[in-house]
């Protein structure tokens, strides 16, 4: 857990279930809550005025999110929706702050947090930006593996559906369909029973297979 559970119930956090589809915050409200993830899935995205998603990340059991708010005062940045029935915990935002202030390695491990974020976000503009399909889709797979984020550890299933993988790279999701195909069919990755795994990926396109 990124915080103990122990310690947030101490200062008055409380849990919270969720069914699958209930909104936890919109994109451009308030923040109130520090929240973690105990169970479940949570999916952290904007959508645009034609309705089209970008996921942002799909946040799993033992992370944070929704967390800028907290330290800029502004609203939040993205939606955060769960995926499945969930459960989160919460704390209010003042008691947060105090717990901060009161534990700084933990406050450290946010600054860590935050980079870490803004690394990936880096990574992905430069990603979208003039690559071909299969460029980004690789460029994306091997990042989540490296930094084991949305990859099971146990045995390399991408936890990614195909349409998070478009909505993330902002592609259709036929062509990440027929671009996991592709690259099944080379040996990047694996695919059993619908599912992509990567445990045995050979080091994924530095340049780029084109089309």
């Amino acid at each position: 857990m990124f915080i103990d559970i122990n310690l947030l119930l101490a200062l008055g956090a409380a849990y919270k279930k969720l069914d699958k589809g209930d909104m936890i915050f919109m994109e451009g409200g308030r923040c109130n809550f520090y929240y973690q993830l105990v169970s479940g899935s949570i999916r952290w995205s904007n959508v645009n005025y034609e309705g089209k998603e970008y996921l942002q990340d799909l946040i799993e059991p033992g992370e944070t999110f929704g967390e800028l708010p907290l330290f800029d005062e502004g609203p939040y940045a993205a939606s955060a929706v769960a995926d499945e029935e969930s459960v989160i915990i919460k704390l209010h935002r003042d008691t947060f702050h105090q717990l901060l202030n009161d534990h700084p390695e933990i406050h450290f491990q946010f600054s860590k947090l935050l980079a870490e974020r803004l690394r990936f976000k880096f990574f992905m503009l430069k990603e979208l930006v003039g690559k071909e399909p299969e460029e980004r889709i690789a460029s994306l797979i091997r990042y989540l593996k490296d930094t084991h984020h949305n990859v099971c550890q146990d045995c390399g299933r991408l936890k990614l559906t195909r349409q998070q993988i478009a909505n993330m790279t902002c592609l259709r999701v036929e062509t990440v369909i027929r671009a996991i195909r592709n690259m099944h069919e080379r040996g990047e990755i694996c695919i059993k029973k619908g599912k992509v795994y990567c445990e045995d990926m050979t080091p994924l396109i530095s340049h780029g297979h084109k089309s």
